[in-house]
């Protein structure tokens, strides 16, 4: 993908100088090739110009320095030509990778860390701390200007307990198993947010909430983006996966789906294991004022652009329909 790559375009990205070339006629088509990815960009800029699109980053994309630096680069262009995107992180991996080197042993529940007092301090000290900065210095490097925060800066998400029932396979009663410090967005203030839309500064959120007691709580990265999305009435929700988008039964990738085909697929299993929340996610935030919901391949450099700035895109895209 020729945008983002200012110096294959014949510029330093530091001194943003042009570089003088004598191209052969096969460097000359492919400095065609880049001019044509641009013109065909330009009606998307013109389209999204002024638009909030919320970014899930995580997985492998997150774990990849050079994917990380390309990911930064592209959140920097998109701030440039008037879109403004809100970066929500994970960082499930670093975490577990924490509280193995602290001998902190912790479980799961449907994907979910069961997350006790001592644990919670831990993953607040990753998100917020490492990751967060991780991420800012990153944009920050590419020519934006990010700041970090959480959900708890500016009380901006209040949080409940979240508990997950279970039903029993001996007696199939259900059971509420209670996961400690992990919550679910119950409240989602945008005046902060507002105020970054109106600046220059890509805000970057790990995802912790406060609850009601003022406790902290750890919230899945995806729900975060897919409140936070919501809340805003952003254009677009992204969320970037380690997987191509959702298959259909034939193993091909499904490129859009409204909310009945998405809620069926669901149900007749097609949709499973770890794409289901996913997935639910993105039916939520479109069902509540998103006006399109994509799942992205992290792994694939640029895909932000190859999504928003190309006539087809990639990934899957979940819309009303």
């Amino acid at each position: 993908m020729g945008i983002g790559h200012g110096s294959t375009l014949g510029y330093n990205p530091h001194t943003m100088s042009k570089s003088k070339t004598n191209p052969t006629n096969l460097d000359a088509e492919q400095w065609l090739d880049k001019a044509r990815t641009l013109s065909e960009a330009l009606p998307y800029m013109r389209e999204f110009s002024g638009e909030t699109f919320v970014i899930k980053y995580g997985g492998h994309a997150m774990g990849d320095d050079s994917l990380a630096e390309k990911f930064a680069r592209d959140v920097v262009l998109l701030k440039q030509v008037g879109i403004n995107p809100i970066v929500v992180h994970g960082g499930g991996p670093q975490i577990g990778a924490m509280l193995d080197r602290l001998k902190i042993e912790s479980s799961f529940v449907d994907g979910l860390r069961v997350t006790d007092k001592a644990t919670v301090d831990i993953v607040e000290m990753v998100l917020s701390g490492s990751i967060n900065k991780q991420v800012v210095t990153e944009i920050n490097k590419a020519g934006g200007t990010a700041v970090g925060i959480s959900g708890k800066d500016g009380s901006m998400v209040i949080a409940r307990r979240l508990q997950k029932a279970k039903r029993d396979p001996d007696s199939n009663l259900e059971k509420f198993i209670d996961l400690g410090y992990v919550g679910e967005p119950h409240e989602v203030n945008t005046d902060l947010l507002d105020t970054f839309e109106e600046s220059s500064v890509i805000p970057v959120i790990a995802p912790l909430a406060v609850g009601g007691d003022g406790e902290t709580l750890n919230i899945n990265a995806d729900t975060m983006a897919g409140a936070v999305a919501a809340a805003i009435g952003a254009n677009k929700l992204i969320i970037l996966t380690d997987i191509a988008g959702v298959m259909d039964g034939d193993g091909n990738l499904v490129p859009e789906l409204d909310l009945d085909r998405a809620h069926a697929l669901i149900d007749d299993g097609t949709i499973h294991g770890g794409m289901i929340p996913k997935v639910e996610t993105c039916i939520t935030a479109v069902e509540n004022t998103v006006r399109a919901a994509t799942l992205l391949d992290g792994r694939i450099p640029h895909v932000l652009l190859l999504e928003i700035f190309t006539e087809h895109g990639v990934g899957t895209m979940i819309t009303h329909g």
